[in-house]
């Protein structure tokens, strides 16, 4: 069953939190006081409510007293930020995520109890500077300081070596491990330093970044000389 979730502001970030959790079955309170964005977000949440002023009272009606969750996505509007984040904490939303601009606005949005605080543009920015610079990587998420987990789909070069060869066994050059191999529909868990690797495998390593930054780099000059 579904959490019940109520998202306030729905500019860009608040639109795509609540289209994101209305598509993952979750019961969606999207509350603005734009009567145009209460418009667009009426398909893509399960409620939707505009209200003139959000404040204590306008809050209390909509019935989020209950709620599982509330995001706070009025980054930009530090002032409402900030006092919807305290009502939302105040009215009994056990678990409250607010949006912060910079590091006072998210300091300030902790010491009045914000559950988490997420800076969507800085987060981003890391993100695109991470793929950037690990080159030709589909996905990554981070697992300990300095390590990613990430996502590669198979080169043509890789194709009939082995993760010994490639130098990403767990003894290889690289000190990079992979965790698993997708295999059209088979998965092959801790796959071993002999595996082969066959044309539209998807790879999921574990490593430092710098080391996988080596790698990638390796991965593309030697796919330049095998063309």
């Amino acid at each position: 069953m579904g959490k019940q979730i109520v998202v306030v502001g729905l500019g860009r970030f608040g639109i795509g939190v609540a289209t994101t959790l209305h598509n993952l079955d979750h019961d969606v309170l999207a509350i603005d006081r734009n009567v145009e964005s209460v418009q667009e977000a009426s398909s893509l949440a399960t409620h939707t409510v505009q209200v003139d002023d959000i404040n204590e009272v306008s809050l209390k009606k909509t019935g989020i007293s209950n709620f599982d969750i509330g995001v706070v996505a009025l980054g930009s509007d530090m002032e409402n930020s900030i006092i919807t984040t305290l009502l939302l904490k105040r009215l009994g939303v056990r678990y409250v995520i607010a949006r912060a601009e910079n590091n006072k606005h998210g300091e300030i949005l902790k010491m009045i109890g914000a559950d988490r605080v997420v800076y969507p543009e800085r987060e981003m920015g890391e993100r695109i500077g991470h793929e950037a610079a690990l080159g030709d990587i589909a996905e990554y998420v981070s697992a300990a300081p300095g390590h990613i987990i990430a996502k590669i789909q198979a080169k043509p070069h890789f194709v009939g070596r082995s993760l010994s060869e490639l130098g990403i066994s767990r003894m290889g050059r690289f000190g990079v491990s992979v965790l698993l191999i997708q295999r059209r529909k088979e998965a092959i868990i801790t796959p071993q330093q002999d595996q082969v690797i066959e044309a539209d495998d998807v790879l999921f390593v574990y490593g430092h970044e710098d080391k996988l930054r080596e790698f990638m780099a390796k991965a593309v000059s030697n796919g330049k000389t095998r063309q």
